[in-house]
């Protein structure tokens, strides 16, 4: 029985099992405290909630009482609701048949509404029908009306204007024919209809025949030929000039083309190919002529034409178009007579005149006859957008060094500019090869100045001197290119700018680089002098102050020479046709400059380094071995100190308006200096322990005066570059390095080798083996050393290893000094 209903308490437990939605959804319509309603229900915990000790089961029997009343309390309850439901769903069916009565009497109503709606909708259009009728017939009948006024307008227009054009009465036909006119478009659509037709050809002929009567009246008023001109303007004219801006454009064309040509017509005459006043030295006569003609046209004529027939400034257009061919046909013919003087005489005067014409004019009749508004160009960053100023103003912006300032924008462009001076561009090789001639005699007297007048002075207080001839060349640059833009901005721009970079390069190498002190020794080896001087215990010839200041000069020079070359390229560039700006190119004539600056740099170095040469090779011909206590530093770095302050001070002051090039001498020159001391010190063997010591006091002093070398014997103390410094101490230290190696006791042998390797990262066996030498080991010593290296060395990667073999089969540059200096000592012997 036990096993029975243990049984039936699981079954009910697995039915009574709910989901957690319907717990949570019976909690939330029937919330309750009870623990008997809760979910997780444990009978013992709720008994022994119930009964928490032993003295507690006194009262079981009231307990169960109690569990007891509550169960025939939930039996009723649930008895109760199990009897109300028994009703339910026959109340339902009840509700839904009610529910479909109301629908379809609902239905019913919406039908009778909508056959009530249908037949107001079609009382009123029997209502409306009349109505529409009437507004159709009086929008007709509006119509109607309009257009037969229309009709009787177009009717008497017609025959008004057929009447008007026979008496001339032209001041009544130029507001009668646009009125027909205007009439006559409203009839577009009617023109299938004969007598519209026929309305619309009468008046296409009364059209034409008032443009010829027009014309004849002007060709007997003007006539081409012959007669004279009347003394002044007509009235009849004057309305016949209205009527032709309503008749066919063509009509008005040829009468401003016959009014002109017969205005011009004296002009031809005067000025022909063989009369004198029509060669370029008396052009100011016809412009001169143009001039009371256009005041004589004002006064007699001003009043007939329209204003907006721009009768003078067409004239003037006229003018300019016959001037240019016939010019260009005379100067054909006698070309070998036009002289530079005679062509830029020519060429200022027309410049001017056109100049004249764009102050009276607006130029609209130039394109399309309609005016264009000039407008303002918009506010530009480059910083030659300028006005033109005179010469003297560019000599005197060059010394205040004011070349680059941005000026005021220039006035918008001339729109008659070339009218007529296009003629000249054919021309202007004349003077293309006057400027290449006069800036040959130019840079011949720069250099004649230079020899005579000799190097500027010395200048150590307000920075390097520029030659003064480098402003002078780049003034008449820019008045040539002034010039020149003004009379073309085509292929003579061109031309002009090639002979600009010829005298460019040389001005560089006949003035600067022709003028750069000549050393006795160079780079790539040694002369017979420099042996001599050297086997006779003298010193190294050095540069004067004079010629310090003559190098700094001549670098400054081109430093100004570059960056006013490429100011001038920019420039050439906006002067020059769109479509040419790509053949504008003076980078060539700017790396020539930067030529000059590299070689006046490295006289510079090569000059410093040189002086400093005894000493270091004193310090490699020193006893080191017998060096007995460490001192104050050595004799020789007193000398490289020495040459040191005599040198920077007088370069820097010199450079001070170049700091940049001043920075990339010191640089050169540590990057000269500090690898020819470590070649010297590899020479210093044998070393004692007491020499190393003062060899690393002596390297750490030249190493403190290289970092100040920038501002040394300088009043104002500046930081060093820091791609200086860093050159600097990565230098020196590694010299530092090579004698603390060389201090180091070399037993054991392992603990040396390690500390080599740690000391010098490049672990160079040729370098391990110098530093052997510089401790005076025997060879035999060496060798054990010397694979014990190799041994300890990190094994580099496979690709690293045909690297690092090529870069021992090449030789270095210690090898390469050692042989130049073996080199030396053979030429010494000869000798």
């Amino acid at each position: 029985m036990e096993e029975e209903e243990l049984e039936f308490v699981e079954e009910l437990e697995a039915v009574l099992q709910l989901t957690p939605e319907v717990q949570l959804a019976i909690e939330q319509v029937f919330p309750s405290q009870d623990p008997l309603d809760r979910a997780d229900f444990n009978a013992v915990e709720y008994i022994n909630t119930l009964f928490p000790t032993e003295q507690s089961l006194a009262n079981i029997d009231e307990v169960v009482n109690k569990i007891r009343l509550k169960i025939r309390r939930l039996d009723d309850n649930i008895r109760t609701v199990v009897r109300g439901q028994t009703n339910v769903g026959q109340d339902g069916r009840q509700a839904l048949e009610e529910a479909q009565k109301a629908i379809q009497q609902l239905f019913g109503k919406i039908k009778d509404i909508k056959d009530k709606a249908e037949k107001s909708e079609q009382m009123v259009k029997e209502i409306t029908r009349d109505i529409k009728q009437l507004d159709h017939a009086k929008r007709h009948l509006t119509t109607s009306i309009t257009t037969l006024n229309h009709l009787h307008m177009l009717a008497g227009g017609v025959d008004s204007l057929e009447a008007m054009t026979r008496r001339r009465q032209y001041g009544e036909v130029a507001n009668l024919l646009q009125g027909v006119m205007n009439v006559l478009e409203h009839f577009q659509k009617y023109m299938g209809i004969p007598q519209i037709r026929q309305l619309s050809e009468r008046v296409k002929a009364a059209q034409t025949e008032l443009g010829q009567q027009i014309l004849a009246d002007f060709e007997e008023a003007f006539p081409s030929q012959g007669t004279k001109r009347p003394g002044g303007p007509s009235n009849v004219l004057r309305d016949a000039c209205l009527v032709a801006n309503i008749l066919d454009p063509r009509i008005k064309q040829e009468i401003i083309k016959k009014f002109i040509k017969q205005h011009l017509s004296e002009y031809l005459v005067l000025f022909q190919e063989n009369q004198d006043v029509a060669w370029l030295d008396k052009i100011d006569r016809r412009y001169a002529w143009v001039k009371r003609q256009l005041v004589d046209y004002e006064e007699k004529y001003g009043r007939m034409f329209p204003r907006e027939w721009y009768m003078t400034e067409r004239i003037a257009v006229e003018f300019c178009h016959v001037t240019r061919a016939e010019l260009a046909k005379i100067m054909r013919a006698r070309a070998k007579e036009i002289e530079v003087k005679l062509l830029l005489f020519a060429i200022q005067r027309t410049t001017n005149f056109e100049g004249f014409l764009a102050k009276r004019f607006s130029g609209c009749t130039l394109t399309d006859g309609t005016l264009k508004k000039l407008e303002s160009p918009p506010p530009s960053t480059n910083p030659f957008l300028e006005d033109e100023p005179t010469p003297e103003m560019e000599e005197l912006a060059i010394e205040k060094g004011e070349l680059d300032q941005p000026k005021k924008p220039k006035a918008p462009d001339n729109p008659f500019h070339g009218i007529v001076s296009k003629c000249f561009e054919p021309h202007l090789y004349v003077y293309i090869e006057s400027q290449d001639k006069n800036l040959g005699e130019l840079i011949d007297r720069f250099v004649a100045d230079f020899k005579t007048q000799g190097p500027p002075k010395p200048n150590t207080d307000e920075g390097g001197t520029v030659l003064p001839s480098c402003a002078d060349l780049f003034v008449y640059y820019k008045k040539c290119m002034v010039q020149c833009s003004q009379l073309s901005t085509g292929e003579p721009m061109i031309a002009l700018t090639t002979i600009f970079q010829k005298y460019l390069r040389e001005y560089a190498w006949k003035i600067l680089s022709g003028n750069l002190p000549k050393t006795t020794t160079s780079s790539g080896g040694l002369t017979i002098s420099s042996l001599l001087k050297e086997k006779e215990g003298s010193e190294v010839a050095k540069f004067t102050l004079e010629e310090l200041s003559l190098i700094c000069s001549i670098l400054s020079t081109a430093e100004y020479c570059l960056a006013t070359t490429q100011q001038l390229e920019e420039k050439l560039k906006e002067k020059v046709d769109v479509s040419l700006t790509e053949r504008i190119n003076l980078t060539g004539e700017m790396d020539t400059f930067s030529t000059v600056i590299s070689s006046s740099i490295q006289l510079l170095v090569q000059d410093l380094d040189a002086a400093c040469d005894p000493a270091l090779t004193a310090m490699s011909k020193m006893q080191w071995q017998n060096v007995e206590h460490v001192g104050d530093q050595s004799p020789y770095v007193t000398s490289v100190i020495l040459h040191i302050k005599q040198n920077v001070p007088i370069i820097r002051d010199n450079l001070a308006s170049t700091r940049k090039y001043f920075t990339q001498f010191c640089i050169k020159f540590a990057n000269s200096f500090i690898p020819k001391f470590i070649t010297h010190l590899f020479k210093c063997k044998p070393i004692s322990m007491v020499g190393a010591e003062q060899l690393l006091l002596d390297t750490h002093s030249l190493k403190m005066v290289l970092l100040d070398l920038p501002s040394i014997g300088s009043q104002v103390v500046r930081k060093a570059p820091a791609s200086y410094t860093k050159i600097v101490v990565k230098g020196m230290t590694r010299a530092e390095m090579i004698l603390k190696v060389v201090m180091a006791p070399h037993e054991p042998l392992v603990v040396f080798v390690d500390n080599y390797i740690k000391l010098l990262t490049d672990c160079n066996p040729e370098t391990f083996q110098k530093i052997l030498d510089m401790k005076g080991l025997k060879r035999s010593e060496q060798s054990s050393m010397l694979e014990l290296l190799r041994q300890r060395l990190p094994t580099p990667p496979s690709g690293a290893e045909g690297s690092s073999s090529l870069s021992l089969m090449a030789p270095t540059p210690e090898q390469e000094s050692s042989r130049i200096r073996k080199l030396e000592k053979l030429i010494k012997k000869r000798l």
